[in-house]
Order: structure tokens, then sequence, then C-alpha cells
């Protein structure tokens, strides 16, 4: 728990996520159920990292408002998970907030089968992101999905996001402040 950086080899961090998706593959029927796996395993790992995080950098103080919850994700944790901060944190709604990421690491080094054409292994960060925010009291359903982006003209799937509703409980809880 020491505040010191500690980074792992990228390729051992491939190695082991390339495993975590292999071993749900073989549990799973379709992509919808893979992607569902993929992320209670984030969830799992978003609610540890937000533990830890919360300890190291403000341990007597804790994010109580929505937005300074979403603004932490997308700097702390983004900066101790992947090294940079998350590209934007964007509002549409009330209930729905946007992450966008242009290089989101679990996607670098999946090769997707042809069964499973479709497969967003991001669902893992999702997963970490809907941690964060349970384990911090905001309730919240968190999706991942690729998003064109326009350079030069031409069209590539460059960056992913991250879409955040939040329950009605959340909203509520946040007018009475």
């Amino acid at each position: 728990m020491s505040s010191g950086r500690k980074e792992v080899s990228l390729s051992a961090f491939a190695f082991l996520f390339s495993e975590i998706v292999q071993y749900h593959l073989q549990r799973v029927s379709d992509t919808n159920e893979l992607e569902l796996k993929l992320e209670e395993a984030g969830a799992h790992v978003g609610r540890r990292v937000l533990e830890l995080l919360a300890y190291r950098e403000k341990p007597t103080r804790r994010e109580t408002r929505l937005n300074g919850i979403l603004t932490f994700i997308q700097n702390n944790v983004w900066k101790n998970l992947f090294g940079r901060s998350a590209d934007s944190l964007e509002i549409y709604n009330d209930d729905e907030y946007m992450i966008s990421d242009r290089d989101v690491l679990v996607n670098r080094f999946i090769s997707v089968p042809k069964d499973y054409q479709g497969m967003n292994c991001a669902s893992f960060v999702a997963g970490v992101v809907k941690g964060c925010l349970e384990s911090a009291g905001f309730d919240a359903q968190v999706s991942a999905y690729d998003a064109p982006t326009a350079d030069d003209g031409h069209y590539s799937v460059a960056r992913t996001n991250f879409l955040v509703k939040v329950d009605a409980n959340v909203l509520e809880r946040e007018q009475s402040f």
C-alpha cells in the first residue's frame, strides 16, 4: 500500500488479460455474455482500486458528489491504471455521462474470434468504472462501445466511450445537496 510508483510490465499485463478473456470465453455462449463476465471481473478490480486510491490520496475525505467521483475516475483512477488520464468527461443529460479514451489498453492486444465479432474487451474497463462508482455509493450502469472519429475525412474506430447511466436514487440524492 505504499505510495511509490509501481509499474507492471505491459507484456505481463497483456498475457494476464488475454488469459482472463480466454477463461471467460470457454464458459459463455455469446458475445453479450462474455462482455458481462468481463464487466463483472472489472467491477471487482474497480472496488479495490477505489479503496486503495482513496486511502493513498485522500485519506480524510471522500467524494460525495457525482461530478467529483467521475472526475476522480477520469484522472486519478485512469492515471494509476493506464499511466495517463482519460481523454474527456462529458455530461449528456442529468443522468448520462461519457468518459472517452482514444487508446484503451485492453483493446490493444486482443484478437477477436470470428464467432465473437463486435465484442469489446473494454467491457472490463467499464466494469472497473462501475465498481469504483458502486464502491463510492453511486449506483450506475456503465457500458463500453467504440465510436468512429473523423480524421481527414476518413472514419476509423479510434475512440472508446464509456457511457455512465446513473440510477434515479443517485440523482435524487444529488439534488438534495
